[in-house]
């Protein structure tokens, strides 16, 4: 099969011209949804039958906890495309989503404690759930401390896709460990789409958050793509015009 037109779409230099304008573009549409999403959540959601008050953290807590499965697996993708079709972008992709996702899954952990302190009576358990989101926390840093170590890219960014793939066991752990496990964590509420454990007027809120980190995660890892674009690509004709057209303006 030819992928030719992967290498042609996928070029540093065609990347970084196109993701100047997307950028504005995603990040103005965060910005919205951010202000619809935590007005919706924050103000206009009734409190929480049980938890009262304290449940609004989970527009906080759920998109991030989110977001660290779904930046894992754009990392394992894009790792994928450079470690088997030799794509550069691929690797600058996963180098810039690493840090990002080991964020997310920070503030997914540390929400979650702070959310469980009034519910379970403990900021931490040896949760089913908790304790493989905090695995996927090491697969992220010892990534990224895996990129760092190896001084050549190339060969940081095959090693850095190998252990991320064989990280992936840990994503259907994380997803299912409710239903698999006996454990404290609450099981699903937003997947049952037949008949979803939230009301609507919690749930808009909450996907409109969801979807609000997504775009912010897009131009967050388009601007650090380019910052990497420019590191890799430092000798490149078309980067030291760039500089050139820069110190001009």
């Amino acid at each position: 099969m030819n992928f030719n037109w992967l290498h042609r779409y996928a070029s540093p230099m065609n990347f970084y011209s196109w993701s100047l304008v997307a950028t504005r573009w995603l990040g103005t549409v965060s910005a919205i949804l951010f202000a619809v999403g935590l007005t919706g959540g924050l103000v206009y959601a009734p409190p929480d039958y049980q938890q009262g008050e304290s449940f609004r953290i989970i527009y906080v807590h759920v998109p991030s906890a989110w977001m660290s499965l779904f930046i894992y697996m754009v990392m394992v993708s894009a790792g994928t495309l450079g470690l088997v079709w030799h794509v550069k972008l691929g690797d600058m992709i996963a180098r810039a989503s690493a840090p990002l996702g080991a964020w997310f899954t920070f503030l997914a952990l540390a929400t979650g404690s702070l959310w469980g302190k009034p519910m379970w009576g403990t900021y931490w358990v040896w949760d089913a759930r908790l304790t493989s989101e905090l695995i996927l926390l090491f697969l992220y840093l010892g990534y990224i401390a895996l990129q760092g170590a190896i001084e050549d890219r190339r060969i940081a960014a095959r090693a850095g896709a190998i252990l991320a793939l064989v990280g992936t066991v840990n994503i259907p752990i994380i997803h299912y460990s409710v239903e698999w496990w006996n454990t404290l964590h609450q099981g699903p509420t937003i997947t049952k789409f037949d008949s979803p454990s939230i009301d609507t007027s919690m749930l808009i809120p909450l996907l409109l958050m969801g979807l609000a980190y997504i775009f912010y995660f897009c131009t967050i890892v388009l601007i650090r793509t380019r910052c990497e674009i420019l590191e890799f690509e430092r000798n490149k004709t078309w980067v030291k015009q760039r500089a050139l057209e820069m110190e001009s303006v």
